[in-house]
């Protein structure tokens, strides 16, 4: 059997812009508090080209309110490490089922053509309850957002990356799930919960497909996140379950998701990845 040979001592370096050329588009960037921003801000300190998408409308609607689209990309632009890097931020309803392949093509434009690394990072929030409150309208929305959107995202990435040559730089899809599958599970969210357990239960088949095309896809769990969403009695006992005796900051699975990117992981691919800092339940 073949052997590989062993690393050359400057393989075994660690390139300090390990994304440099790269191109990503970043879903669910909104506002300066969310997952989406840190991400972003990781892949343009890595050295990517960087495409924000947003739905501002969406954040509106919620407690936490919405940010300033402008200042969310300006944020971005002051961590990018390559000069030559393009941070865009642009507006999509992902609810449409017309809008996850123009987002993917919009993207691809902005940054020259070529769409290396996507991040499925936004999600319905709200409009949900448990067993006995859910209706057939709530299970919908959250079916058009959190998992449709997100497969017809990744189908029209594979259709972008079947038409690139063999020497491409591998491609990358990280999607985003909620540790539904953990004991205990989410049981007052009861519509986010399945459509978040239908991409994890996904993962495998769609790393399966988009291999031929050198993509590796990988779904990553968060635990709590402190989003800016809870405050109070309820945000202590939740950061007392910790280890570490605080929450998950964003930046914490954006540091897993940037290094995801990277030909560092290129050897994985359909996996369910836990990053809660030992949350105990």
């Amino acid at each position: 059997m073949p052997q590989l040979p062993d690393p050359a001592p400057e393989q075994l370096r660690r390139d300090p812009l390990p994304l440099r050329g790269r191109t990503a588009l970043v879903t669910g960037a909104s506002r300066r508090g969310g997952i989406g921003f840190a991400v972003a801000r990781r892949l343009a300190a890595y050295g990517a080209s960087v495409y924000l998408h947003h739905h501002v409308a969406h954040d509106d609607a919620q407690p936490w309110g919405g940010d300033r689209p402008e200042a969310v990309a300006a944020a971005v632009r002051e961590v990018a490490a390559d000069p030559e890097a393009v941070i865009v931020h642009g507006p999509a309803d992902l609810s449409d089922p017309a809008a996850p392949a123009r987002l993917i093509a919009t993207a691809a434009e902005e940054l020259g053509g070529r769409l290396d690394i996507l991040v499925a990072n936004h999600a319905l929030s709200g409009d949900d309850g448990r067993l006995d409150a859910i209706d057939a309208t709530m299970l919908d929305r959250h079916w058009a957002v959190d998992t449709r959107s997100v497969i017809l995202l990744v189908q029209a990435y594979a259709r972008l990356r079947a038409d690139l040559p063999r020497s491409a730089p591998g491609g990358r899809v990280m999607m985003m799930t909620s540790g539904q599958d953990i004991a205990g599970g989410m049981p007052d969210e009861v519509a986010y919960s399945l459509q978040k357990g239908a991409l994890a239960s996904a993962t495998r088949t769609l790393s399966s497909v988009l291999a031929e095309h050198l993509v590796t896809v990988n779904t990553v769990n968060p635990g709590p996140v402190d989003t800016d969403y809870l405050s109070g009695e309820v945000y202590d006992k939740i950061a007392g379950m910790f280890p570490a005796g605080r929450w998950g900051m964003p930046d914490d699975p954006a540091r897993l998701i940037a290094w995801l990117a990277t030909d560092e992981a290129e050897w994985i691919t359909g996996n369910v990845i836990d990053s809660e800092g030992g949350f105990r339940r």
